[in-house]
């Protein structure tokens, strides 16, 4: 039966891949984000597309009334003055547009550690945004808590042209989960046009296994034919004032860098694995069907 959804980010990572997905199905889908240039071909589709920002109360409302369900989110401000105030006025936007409407089924992008509301970083606002839905009545609430996205890697193809090397602040030889996007994506279309939730709950996905950044670096190196890519763990500062150059504001910046480097503390390590938290897609298959034509591109 055809849904009527409504997807905020639908140009990002996740929600163009949720996108797709519902459109193939032939649902009814609403598309919304801040830039739709991307998004024009699936008007043939039949895509409603609204240009506007997450934070537009009246124009949130409009989209989610009669709507079935609502894939949400927390967008980065890499220019938020204060990260956490950002947060907080999204997560109230939302809030008023979902009582508002009175959709009943949300889907909520969250991350693993959103457990934790400090010493996580940027994943401290994701943990509140996650409280604060919970409190909503007579609204069903969905949390997808997904794994460090192995597309994350690919932000660092310059560097592994450029210096012949992998490199973030994070440590190089703690394990964690890893997940294709793709797999989050397919979890979260399928909860959206189910609606097979109720209540507040918690979906995780956790890709196929624990892998290291160093592991990751060398599965990649090896689909683009340079098998010994080192991975190298880069000094905070350095990240840091890589980070201010390029326009971010330092509030953001510590919080991104509190994020990575806290992940050897073991906070994305919390959700336990299991059959319904484990995804397919294999880094393997991540480095030749997403990273390789993207490197050689």
């Amino acid at each position: 039966m055809k849904k009527k959804i409504v997807i905020l980010g639908a140009t990002g990572t996740v929600g163009s891949k949720i996108s797709e997905i519902l459109l193939n199905e032939g649902h009814e889908v609403t598309l919304i984000a801040r830039h739709t240039e991307k998004l024009e071909k699936y008007h043939s589709q039949g895509a409603e597309i609204i240009a506007g920002t997450i934070t537009d109360v009246e124009m949130l409302t409009s989209a989610f009334k009669n709507a079935d369900s609502a894939f949400v989110l927390l967008p980065d401000n890499v220019m938020a003055e204060d990260t956490r105030a950002y947060q907080r006025k999204v997560t109230g936007k939302l809030i008023e547009a979902i009582e508002n409407s009175g959709i009943k089924h949300i889907v909520n992008m969250s991350s693993l550690g959103a457990h934790m509301h400090e010493g996580n970083g940027i994943m401290g606002g994701t943990a509140e945004q996650e409280v604060r839905l919970n409190q909503l009545n007579g609204v069903n609430v969905l949390h997808i808590r997904s794994a460090y996205f192995m597309e994350n890697f690919l932000r660092t193809i310059g560097l592994v042209k450029k210096m012949g090397f992998n490199g973030t602040a994070a440590d190089g030889d703690h394990s964690i989960p890893m997940v294709a996007t793709r797999d989050v994506a397919k979890i979260a279309a399928g909860h959206l046009a189910n609606l097979d939730f109720s209540g507040k709950s918690v979906h995780a996905v956790m890709g196929p296994r624990d892998y290291t950044y160093r592991e990751l670096t060398g599965i990649i190196g090896k689909a683009i034919g340079n098998p010994d890519l080192p991975y190298v763990q880069l000094p905070v500062e350095q990240v840091k004032q890589t980070f201010l150059s390029n326009g971010f504001s330092a509030d953001f910046v510590d919080n991104l860098i509190e994020m990575g480097t806290a992940i050897k503390t073991g906070f994305m390590n919390y959700q336990k694995r299991d059959d319904d938290t484990t995804s397919p897609t294999t880094a393997e298959d991540f480095a030749n069907q997403v990273y390789l034509p993207l490197y050689n591109s």
